[in-house]
């Protein structure tokens, strides 16, 4: 079904100031973020003009919104969207005998990072550190894993939760047996 474009442009002035008013923005702030003239953001919202690639593309920058979804027709509400298992992206050359399965969106690389990581018997995923305030928190899914931040060390078991500094060097391993562990990493 091919969509009308009048439609995107009904659409389109509305969803924008949905989305600064939702930042808390003010006309002023969003050309200031944007580089879009105060006056030209006011016309866009006001549908009075029509913006081009460009300037929709550095408003949806400012605005930190998925530029597609301003476009897309009806309410993201009554959607789900899927990954298949075989789609889901992975990482199998870091660390030494671990599988990394990346579940975060990629808009939020660098932000808030979701994996899913399984460990051979003796394998071991040693990190530099990342950005200074980053945090990680593991669960462990299956056996059992030894988690190393800074100096400090512990063994968790199937079940167990630990949140650490990751602005240091550390490590997860899993010296006996195979294990999967949950792993969100939250840079400041």
């Amino acid at each position: 079904m091919t969509e009308n474009p009048d439609d995107i442009l009904t659409r389109l002035p509305a969803r924008l100031k949905e989305a600064r008013r939702a930042q808390g923005l003010s006309l002023e702030a969003v050309a200031n973020l944007s580089g879009v003239s105060r006056s030209m953001v006011s016309q866009i919202e006001r549908g009075e003009s029509s913006p081009t690639i460009a300037t929709l593309w550095n408003l949806t920058r400012a605005l930190q919104v998925d530029f597609a979804g301003l476009l897309e027709d009806g309410d993201g509400a009554d959607r789900i969207e899927v990954l298949r298992k075989t789609d889901v992206p992975s990482i199998d050359n870091m660390g030494q005998g671990c599988r990394i399965r990346i579940l975060s969106p990629p808009e939020e690389a660098g932000g808030h990072e979701v994996y899913d990581i399984r460990f051979d018997p003796g394998g071991a995923l040693n990190s530099q550190p990342h950005a200074r305030g980053a945090q990680e928190q593991l669960t462990v899914l299956e056996g059992s894993v030894r988690v190393t931040s800074g100096t400090a060390a512990n063994e968790l078991n199937a079940g167990d939760t630990a949140r650490y500094a990751a602005d240091v060097v550390h490590s997860i391993s899993a010296p006996g047996e195979a294990a999967r562990v949950f792993l969100i990493v939250k840079n400041a």
